[in-house]
Order: structure tokens, then C-alpha cells, then sequence
């Protein structure tokens, strides 16, 4: 009976003490091997510019580099699948978008939850998309849009990124919203989607203002409206959706950081401190904001919260329209 007790307490010790020694080897900070920050999509775009801009802001303050690592295809869920198989020890993080994270889960078959499989850090950047259409539809304002699409039902198209894409739940939010039935025509990126616009071989885009803003300005594009609650700073004549007659309208692109869903809760707390600390700090403000790029920082429930909301609106849309990812 001695010898039980003896030989218990001395494994009940030596387990303590891996933990401990576990634990503390998994709360480095920062992580002792080089620090990853993985984006979905190539290099040029709005999230590869706010990955760049904070990483190297990030790499600053911590006293070591932080490599933006781009994982382009398949809607950025290439990107969203290697993260959530990798190394949980706070050397990897993602930023991750709208699209894998709360809309491709509805339409598709994963290879991993973005709930389970990927931890919550922080909001990153967020921007709305215009509804913008060419000068032959003959229409200047929200409400004459959707007057067309009624009077001539099924003839009205509009562009996306893709489907799933965030462009694309846009529209057929909008759809829904607006009572009007909108034919999706999606592409593979922005750049053609554009380029059949102004070749007035698509009615209608929800784009991305960066892109869409030299086409305005330039008169050959007409925006229509925005699709956040609030008028972006460097579009401050267009009206949002909400204001053009459909209170409560929401559709924004947006990008937000998250890691291994294994990764320890000490870790993604102090990541999420750096995080919030870059999006704060008024010389990177300033630098997503001339990117057309909303900081968004959040505390790690918030961006949880979310997440879910966002996944819950998007979950129905994709019922009631009958969505698949074809």
C-alpha cells in the first residue's frame, strides 16, 4: 500500500511538472521560431496590403519579424485550412476573411471548422463594397436600379469576385432586401469583373472602392450606393443602402486575425494585445485608411460574437436563395 502511495504521488509530481514545463514552453512570447502571418489571397490586394502594414508594425514592437506568407486559391479557405493544421505554439497566425471564415462553411464542404479549428485573436480592417453600374443602364440612384429590375425582371445582372465571395452575398442580400431577383455572373477576381463592367457586359458591381474610385471619378462608372451603415470618409456623397431606403443594411468585406484552434489562451491574449496596439497606432491608421481600410480592433469575444452573428445572416441567405458554390 506504501509503495502505491509512493509510486502515485511520484507520477502525480512528474505529471505536474511536464505540464508546467509544457505549459511555459507554450507561452513564449514572443514564439522563439520565426512568426507567420498567413493570407488568403496573392500579393497587391486589400488584404495582402493590410497584412504588410501591420506585420511590419507588429515585427517592431515584439523585437522580431513577422513574414506575411501568401496562400492564394480557392477563396482564401486554402490559407484557412493550412492554419488550422498548424503548429498551435503562437508562431502562426492568419488573417483571416469574411468569406472562409463565415460564408463558405454554408455553401460547401470544409476540410475544417473555422469555429473548432481556428481561435479568435482580433478584428483586423473592414471596408464596404459601392454598387456600381455603367453608364448604359441608364440609372443614377439606388431606387431607379431597383425599379429596372422590377420592370424587366431576370434581365438586371450584377458581378462578383466569385461565389461566396463577399460581393456576391452582397447582392443577394440586396436581392432579398429589395424584393428584386438580380442574376449573379461571378468571375474569378475583381479585375475581370471590373473589366466587363465597363465593357457594359454586366449590368452591375459590388465592388471594392479602391478599385472602383479611378472608374468614378473618371465618370465612367456611376456609384449607387455603399453597403455599410455608415458613409466611407473618401465616399462622402454616396449614400449607403441603409439611407437609400433599407434601414439596417449590412454587407462589409472585412478581415480579421485568428490562429490554431489549439493555440493557449495566454498566447492569443497577448497577441491580441499587439494586435489592438498596431490598429491603434495613428501612423498605421492612417496608412489602412489611405488603403480605404477601417481598423477594427476587438477584444477576442468580441470578434467571437462576431463571427457567429455574421455567420447566422449569412447561413439564411444562402438558404432562402437556394445558394450552392457552383
Amino acid at each position: 500500500m506504501k509503495k502505491r502511495t509512493l509510486l502515485m504521488s511520484a507520477l502525480a509530481i512528474a505529471t505536474a511538472a511536464a505540464t508546467l514545463s509544457g505549459a511555459a514552453h507554450a507561452q513564449d512570447f514572443p514564439p522563439k521560431k520565426p512568426v507567420t502571418l498567413v493570407v488568403g489571397f496573392a500579393a497587391g490586394g486589400a488584404a495582402d496590403a493590410a497584412a504588410r502594414l501591420i506585420a511590419k508594425k507588429l515585427g517592431e514592437n515584439i523585437g522580431q519579424s513577422v513574414v506575411v506568407d501568401n496562400k492564394g486559391g480557392a477563396g482564401g479557405n486554402i490559407a484557412h485550412q493550412f492554419v488550422a493544421n498548424a503548429a498551435a505554439d503562437g508562431s502562426v497566425l492568419l488573417l483571416g476573411s469574411v468569406g472562409p471564415l463565415t460564408i463558405a462553411p454554408h455553401l460547401m464542404k470544409l476540410p475544417y471548422d473555422p469555429f473548432k479549428d481556428l481561435a479568435p485573436v482580433s478584428g483586423g480592417v473592414n471596408f464596404p463594397n459601392v454598387l456600381v453600374v455603367h453608364k448604359g443602364a441608364g440609372v443614377k440612384t439606388l431606387a431607379e436600379f431597383v425599379q429596372l429590375s422590377k420592370k424587366k425582371p431576370g434581365s438586371v445582372d450584377f458581378a462578383s469576385t466569385g461565389a461566396g465571395s463577399a460581393s456576391h452575398l452582397a447582392g443577394e442580400l440586396f436581392n432579398q432586401r429589395a424584393g428584386i431577383d438580380m442574376t449573379h455572373v461571378p468571375y474569378k477576381g475583381g479585375a475581370p469583373a471590373l473589366q466587363d463592367l465597363l465593357g457594359e457586359r454586366v449590368t452591375s458591381y459590388f465592388a471594392a472602392p479602391p478599385t472602383a474610385l479611378p472608374h468614378i471619378e473618371a465618370g465612367k462608372l456611376i456609384p449607387l450606393a455603399t453597403t455599410g451603415l455608415t458613409r466611407p470618409s473618401y465616399m462622402p456623397n454616396i449614400p449607403t443602402v441603409a439611407e437609400a431606403g433599407y434601414p439596417g443594411f449590412e454587407a462589409l468585406n472585412w478581415y480579421a486575425f485568428v490562429a490554431p484552434g489549439k493555440t493557449p489562451a495566454p498566447l492569443l491574449d497577448r497577441w491580441n494585445k499587439e494586435i489592438v496596439k498596431v490598429l491603434n497606432d495613428p501612423g498605421v491608421k492612417d496608412a489602412l485608411n489611405k488603403h480605404g481600410l477601417t481598423p477594427q480592433p476587438t477584444t477576442r469575444a468580441e470578434l467571437a460574437a462576431f463571427m457567429k452573428k455574421e455567420s447566422t445572416q449569412w447561413a439564411a441567405i444562402i438558404k432562402e436563395r437556394k445558394l450552392t458554390a457552383d
